[in-house]
Formats: C-alpha cells, sequence, structure tokens
C-alpha cells in the first residue's frame, strides 16, 4: 500500500476520532453549564432557591455553579452521571412529574434523598472539591462550626451529613400525629397512686403556675381525678416568676405567678459560675390534666421529633454533644426554619435538655 493511501487512512481516522469524542466531550461539556440546566421550566423553582444561596452569592464572590455540586469530577462517576441525568429530559418532555409547583413539592423528598444517597456513596465528592477538612482553619470559625466539625472528623462523618440544605430547600416532612394522640391514650391508664407524673402539654396549677411538658411532678395525693402535686427545680434571683431544672441550668420548668411566688418553698443561695445566685425552689398545687406516670414513652416521642424535624437536615446530633443551656437557643434557632408546633418545639427541646451532657454526667 502506498504511503499516500496510508497517511490519508490515519487523517480520516483522526477526524472520525476527533468529531467523535471532541464532539461528545462539547455535548457533555455543553449540557453541565448552568444556564443549560436552568432552562427548562421545572428547573425555575430549585434555580430561585440556588440564588438566595450563599453558593450563588457570597463575601468571597466564589459561585458554585450546579455542574459544580451535581457532577463529580471523576470520569467514571461523571459519565455515570450524564447517563442517569437523562431521565430528566424524559420526565421534562414526556411524563411532566414536576411540571407545577404542586408536583415539585410532592417529589421533593424523594429528589432530595436520591442526591443525598450518591452524596453519601461518594462521600460528599463534589463538596470536598471546594472543601476539605485538612484546609480548614478550625479555630476561624464560630464555636458552634469547629465543635460540629471535629466531631464530625472523629466520627468519620461526611458533608451531606450535616449540609442538606445548602443550595435548596430541605423539604418539609410531616408528623404523624398518631404517636402524640397515643400519648393520650397512655395517659388514660396511668395509676391514681403514681408517685410521680409527666404532663403531656402545658398545663395550669391552679391559679399558681404553668407547668411545661414532660416536667416530673411528685403527687402528694390523688382525689378523684386531681391530683396535688409538687414541681421541684431552682430559681435564679432576678427571674422569680421560673423555676429551672437545675442550679444554673435554663431549662423552664414552670412560669409561677405572683400568687404562686408567696407559695414557693426556698432553699439556701449559692452563685453559679457567673456570679448569679440560685436557690432550690419547689411549689405544690393542684392540676387536672392527662399526665404519664413514666417519662419513657415522652422521650421516644420526642426523639422521634428529633429524626422527623432535625435528621431530615443533617445527621442526628446526640443529645450529649451540648449543655442544657446550648440546647435552648439551638432547638429555637432550627426549629423556626421548620413548621414545628410550639408544643411539639417544647417537648424536643425537653428530651435533648433532660439528656444533655451536664444532666447525664451529673446523674452518673
Amino acid at each position: 500500500m502506498k504511503k499516500r493511501y496510508i497517511a490519508l487512512i490515519v487523517l480520516i481516522g483522526v477526524a472520525i476520532g476527533w468529531a467523535t469524542l471532541g464532539g461528545t466531550q462539547a455535548v457533555l461539556h455543553a449540557t453541565s453549564t448552568t444556564e443549560f440546566c436552568v432552562s427548562c421550566h421545572t428547573m425555575q423553582k430549585p434555580l430561585h432557591e440556588y440564588q438566595g444561596s450563599v453558593h450563588f452569592s457570597n463575601s468571597k464572590g466564589i459561585r458554585a455553579e450546579c455542574a459544580d455540586c451535581h457532577i463529580p469530577h471523576q470520569p467514571v462517576d461523571y459519565l455515570i452521571t450524564k447517563i442517569r441525568a437523562s431521565k430528566d429530559i424524559y420526565h421534562e418532555f414526556v411524563t411532566g412529574k414536576i411540571d407545577t409547583d404542586e408536583k415539585y413539592e410532592a417529589h421533593r423528598l424523594e429528589m432530595a434523598q436520591t442526591v443525598w444517597s450518591q452524596l453519601k456513596a461518594n462521600d460528599s465528592a463534589t463538596c470536598r472539591s471546594c472543601h476539605s477538612f485538612n484546609a480548614m482553619e478550625l479555630y476561624d470559625q464560630p464555636k458552634g462550626a469547629r465543635e460540629m466539625h471535629i466531631s464530625a472528623q472523629k466520627e468519620g462523618q461526611t458533608c451531606i451529613d450535616c449540609h442538606k440544605g445548602v443550595a435548596h430547600m430541605t423539604p418539609q416532612v410531616k408528623l404523624d400525629t398518631s404517636a402524640f394522640d397515643h400519648l393520650y391514650d397512655l395517659a388514660k391508664s396511668t395509676p391514681k397512686d403514681a408517685a410521680q407524673v409527666y404532663p403531656l402539654d402545658f398545663i395550669k396549677m391552679g391559679e399558681l403556675a404553668t407547668i411545661n411538658p414532660t416536667v416530673e411532678l411528685k403527687v402528694e395525693k390523688t382525689d378523684g381525678d386531681k391530683r396535688t402535686v409538687t414541681v421541684s427545680g431552682y430559681q435564679m434571683k432576678g427571674a422569680e416568676s421560673v423555676i429551672y431544672l437545675g442550679n444554673g441550668q435554663r431549662s423552664i420548668l414552670a412560669s409561677v405567678s405572683e400568687a404562686g411566688q408567696k407559695m414557693l418553698k426556698l432553699g439556701a443561695s449559692s452563685k453559679d459560675a457567673y456570679g448569679n445566685e440560685w436557690r432550690s425552689a419547689s411549689l405544690t398545687g393542684e392540676i387536672n390534666a392527662p399526665v404519664l406516670d413514666s417519662n419513657k414513652e415522652i422521650w421516644k416521642y420526642g426523639e422521634k421529633l428529633d429524626s422527623t424535624y432535625c435528621s431530615t437536615c443533617h445527621a442526628k446530633i446526640p443529645p450529649k454533644h451540648f449543655t442544657v443551656n446550648a440546647w435552648g437557643p439551638v432547638v429555637k434557632t432550627m426549629g423556626s426554619r421548620t413548621d414545628i408546633s410550639d408544643l411539639n418545639l417544647e417537648i424536643l427541646t425537653k428530651f435533648l435538655q433532660n439528656n444533655a451532657k451536664d444532666v447525664v454526667k451529673s446523674e452518673q
């Protein structure tokens, strides 16, 4: 065969290879741009959420595009992701699976869980293309973030375990109300001679006080549906209308009226590490409300609240991770991002506070 024919065959092969491989690369690149990703009607909702996130606009002027978070850089994972994305085209133009806000919200959890599972499986590869524990200056971070990142390294957690709502709204998971109704059913069989009881809701102690849910009450006597009970805790100077869980532990057990303050039995004063004066305080009065004779089922419900409203967005944080005083503002801040009711928020707070590291430690 003449050399010029060999050269021609090589050139044709190079041209076909360039057109095939180069064209494929060009198509893959073009379909990975943010402009392409958000060109579909169904992507307008996630686009607006992304535009309101720190990944779109921040003080550093660094923007993470769609592909930076959703397409791994490793060649094999890259191709698998692109092939898997073909189903999005199918649903966009054929089934209309999420072509309305209502349909989108109905499938939000399913879609989120798919992405979370992928990131969990690849150790948050796309996140770590920009972020890594080794590159973090931990002591430049706020205390809370620093503690969580140190804990995550020790426990082998990956980015997506905690950062599930960084660019898009997290799904609103609805709680099955039958779980709380079950507590009321159990309360109907609480023995009349129970030595201690635990309210399921905010309850009145006559005109003396309002008792918070889950608080342990010592039963003094029972008369039909009425119980004379005692709530015991601590009072801080300057906040005489509140009975707290412990000396320096600001978990509210009861809010006391002026009449109730006159009936309080108070102990000797002592100062905490910050110079605040505390003393033991107890109040006795009548209640007539559903109660349980054990907090076991209440704490099971509290753990269910934790799994529903907290662990949907990040890895479960053990109650022992924070102190009583730290849990209060943490739960209040995070609760404001959900549709959790005031009662459930209080039960969740009490569950975490009563199992906090300074409470468990003190009981050992």
